[in-house]
C-alpha cells in the first residue's frame, strides 16, 4: 500500500510541473499538456490564474478513487460577444401622410427602445410637437391622455442629454429634466415610460411622489446624480425644504395636464417649483393641458419663451379610436347589464368607472357576490395598495378593477380593450379622460355607459363637448337577467343595487335566510 501511494504522489507532482508536454510513461499513462498562463493546484488540477478559494487557496478537484485524477473537465464555454444592435434592423417603409422616428436622426439608443415598443410611426401630436422639441425650442400642446404626449416629451428629453452629455461629476439631487405631474398614477406611468425609453442607456430615472416611504425616495435622490426626476408638486417641495433637491441646473422642465394642476390647487406650488429652476432664457420648457383656456394660456405665458401652440382637439382622440356605446337603463337594471356584459362578452380586463368612492366600495361589493373577481382603486385606498392592484391588474391577476376619476386617471395599461362608465361623469372632460384609458395612441377600445334615470342628462354636454352625437341603444331583455348570486349579502346594499330591495318587517335581502332567534 505505502509504494502504491507514493507512485500516486509521483505521478500528481510529475502532473504539477509547468511546461510539460503531454507524452507517454513508461506505464502507459498520459500527462497533460499544460497552457502557459495556468497553474496547477496541490491536486495536479489546472485552475485558471485568479481562481481561488474563499480562503486564498487554488480551488482543488476531487481526486478519483485510490487517489488518481479523475478525467478533466469539458472546457468551459466562451460567451459569444453579443451582436451591436443596428438601425437597420429596425424598418419602417416610409408612408405617405404619416411620419417616422427614423425621420428626427434620434440616438441608436433611443431607437432601439422605440423598435422594441413597437412603436412605428407618430401620433399626430408627435409629428406636430417633435421638430419643434427636439430643436430646443418652448412648446405648449392641446393634449388628452391617450395621444403620445408622454413618448413625445421623454423622446425630447432623452435625445438632449444623449447627445449633450455632462463632462465631469454631478452632485447628487441636482436633476438635469424635471417633469410635474397632478397625480402618483400619472407620476408613476411617466416613470415607467422613462424606463423602458432610456433602458439602452446610462441615464437614471426617479420618480418622487407623496404616499410613499420618504426616507428611501430620499435615498434614491442623496445617493446617485439624477438625470430623469418625475415628481408630484407637494413630495417636490418638502424634498427643497430639507435641501435634498436642487434644481438650479435644471435644463427642461415639464408640466403635464397642466389644467389638473389648475383644478387641484397646485399652481402656487408649481410657481415656487419654477422659480427655484433658471430662468426661462435658460432652460426649455414644455407644458401640456387637456384645454387651453385662459388661465393655462396665461400660465403659458409666464413659464415658456416664444412657445410653438400644438392643439390635438379632443374628438380626434374619442372619435377616432375608440367605439363608444350608451346603454339606456334603469337604476334597478344596471347591474344586471353590467354582469352579463362581461359574462357574455367573455372581457378578461375591464376598468369600470364610479363617481364616488361610495359607489366604487358597493359596486366591488357585488361583483364579488356574483364571482367576478374585482379590485378598487380610489383616494381612500392606502398607495401601496394601489400600485400592487394596478401591477396585479397589468399582469391579468385582477379581471375587473373599480375606480374614481382621480385614481384612475394615471393608469396606462396595455391591451385593455374596455372602459365602462357605470355612472356618467358630471363633467365633460372627464368623459374624455376616462374613454382615453382605452383607445391609446391610436389602438381600437370600447367605451360603453349606462345613461339612467339621472345619468341621462348629462348626454347632451358630452356631445356638444365632442361636437358629435352618441349613439344611444336599449339593451336586449336577455342582459337584463340577473342570476341569483354565489354569496349571501353581508352587509345592506342601498336600493338601486341588486339585493337592496328589504322585506316587509325586516332588513334582509330577498332570498337571504332569516337568521334564527
Amino acid at each position: 500500500m505505502r509504494k502504491f501511494i507514493q507512485k500516486a504522489l509521483k505521478r500528481i507532482a510529475n502532473i504539477a510541473r509547468p511546461g510539460r508536454e503531454e507524452k507517454t510513461n513508461p506505464g502507459g499513462k498520459h500527462f497533460i499538456n499544460q497552457p502557459p498562463d495556468a497553474k496547477a493546484d496541490a491536486g495536479g488540477v489546472l485552475v485558471s490564474q485568479g481562481e481561488t478559494s474563499p480562503a486564498g487557496r487554488p480551488r482543488r478537484r476531487r481526486t478519483g478513487k485510490g487517489g488518481r485524477v479523475g478525467a478533466t473537465e469539458p472546457a468551459a464555454t466562451v460567451a459569444m460577444p453579443e451582436v451591436p444592435w443596428r438601425l437597420s434592423q429596425f424598418k419602417v417603409a416610409p408612408l405617405e401622410g404619416k411620419t417616422r422616428f427614423h425621420d428626427f436622426a434620434l440616438p441608436d439608443a433611443l431607437m432601439h427602445a422605440i423598435s422594441d415598443l413597437g412603436f412605428q410611426y407618430c401620433t399626430p401630436i408627435q409629428a406636430e410637437i417633435l421638430p419643434c422639441a427636439l430643436s430646443g425650442k418652448d412648446a405648449s400642446g392641446r393634449a388628452q391622455t391617450g395621444t403620445g404626449k408622454t413618448a413625445a416629451f421623454l423622446i425630447t428629453v432623452i435625445t438632449r442629454m444623449l447627445n449633450n452629455p455632462l463632462q465631469g461629476s454631478r452632485r447628487p439631487g441636482t436633476p438635469r429634466v424635471l417633469v410635474l405631474a397632478p397625480t402618483r398614477e400619472l407620476v408613476m406611468q411617466i416613470t415607467a415610460e422613462a424606463i423602458q425609453l432610456a433602458k439602452y442607456t446610462d441615464l437614471k430615472v426617479i420618480a418622487v411622489f407623496g404616499g410613499m416611504d420618504y426616507e428611501k425616495q430620499r435615498r434614491q435622490l442623496v445617493d446617485l446624480p439624477v438625470d430623469i426626476m418625475v415628481a408630484t408638486p407637494g413630495r417636490l417641495l418638502d424634498f427643497q425644504q430639507r435641501q435634498d433637491l436642487n434644481l438650479s441646473k435644471t435644463e427642461v422642465i415639464i408640466i403635464d395636464e397642466a389644467d389638473r394642476m389648475l383644478d387641484m390647487g397646485f399652481i402656487p406650488d408649481v410657481r415656487k417649483i419654477i422659480h427655484s429652476t433658471p430662468p426661462k432664457e435658460r432652460r426649455q420648457t414644455l407644458l401640456f393641458s387637456a384645454t387651453l383656456t385662459e388661465a393655462i394660456t396665461r400660465l403659458a405665458a409666464q413659464w415658456t419663451k416664444d412657445p410653438v401652440t400644438v392643439e390635438i382637439k379632443p374628438e380626434q382622440v374619442a372619435v377616432d379610436t375608440v367605439d363608444q356605446i350608451v346603454y339606456i337603463v334603469t337604476t334597478d337594471k344596471k347591474f344586471a347589464l353590467l354582469y352579463n356584459i362581461i359574462k357574455k362578452e367573455n372581457l378578461e380586463r375591464v376598468l369600470i368607472f364610479c363617481n364616488r368612492r361610495d359607489e366604487v366600495n358597493r359596486l366591488a361589493e357585488i361583483l364579488t357576490r356574483y364571482g367576478i373577481d374585482n379590485a378598487e382603486l380610489s383616494g381612500e385606498v392606502p398607495q401601496k395598495q394601489r400600485i400592487q392592484r394596478l401591477e396585479q391588474f397589468k399582469l391579468g391577476k385582477i379581471r375587473v378593477l373599480v375606480a374614481t376619476d382621480v385614481a384612475g386617471r394615471g393608469i396606462h395599461i396595455e391591451g385593455m380593450n374596455h372602459v365602462i362608465n357605470f355612472t356618467l361623469p358630471h363633467d365633460p372632460e372627464d368623459y374624455v379622460h376616462r374613454i382615453g384609458r382605452t383607445g391609446r395612441a391610436g389602438a381600437a377600445g370600447t367605451s360603453i355607459s349606462f345613461a339612467d334615470e339621472a345619468d341621462a342628462f348629462y348626454i347632451s354636454p358630452i356631445e356638444e363637448f365632442m361636437g358629435r352625437k352618441l349613439s344611444c341603444i336599449e339593451p336586449d331583455d336577455t342582459w337584463l337577467v340577473l342570476p341569483r348570486p354565489l354569496v349571501a349579502k353581508r352587509r345592506r346594499i342601498p336600493p338601486g343595487m341588486p339585493g337592496g330591495e328589504l322585506r316587509k318587517g325586516g332588513a334582509k335581502e330577498a332570498g337571504q335566510r332569516p337568521r334564527r332567534r
